[in-house]
């Protein structure tokens, strides 16, 4: 049965760093996605940078909204803009952040009804990211 999710609804994540809607979820009646809206802020000279995370047995897709920013990954660093759109494999550390003067916003899918039991945090092994 199709369905609508309006406007702005959706469930409010406490995600360290960003603000995350989740619109499309298991929770909130899906049987195999969920889907993100996340905004990232501009960055203040203060604030740390956040660590990388992985998905353990599923690939995310981030498409880039709005704002511009740098998708750091284990195997490289990608600068992204309105318009473009990252895949990032199953397995792979990664991380986004803003490098602009206005809020990132992204949508991100992932082929899942529930990321949370695949996803860990980690640390690239240079550290310099």
């Amino acid at each position: 049965m199709a369905s609508r999710v309006a406007k702005g609804k959706g469930t409010q994540l406490g995600l360290p760093g960003r603000s995350a809607l989740e619109i499309v979820s298991g929770n909130l009646g899906s049987d195999s996605i969920t889907f993100r809206r996340v905004e990232i802020p501009v960055p203040k000279s203060r604030d740390p940078l956040r660590n990388p995370h992985v998905h353990h047995t599923f690939e995310e897709c981030i498409h880039v909204v709005s704002g511009k920013g740098i998708t750091c990954t284990e195997t490289g660093d990608f600068p992204v803009e309105p318009g473009d759109t990252m895949i990032i494999p199953a397995g792979e550390l990664h991380v986004t952040h803003n490098t602009s003067d206005e809020p990132l916003v992204l949508f991100c899918f992932f082929p899942v009804p529930d990321i949370v039991p695949g996803t860990s945090t980690g640390v690239f092994p240079e550290q310099n990211k």
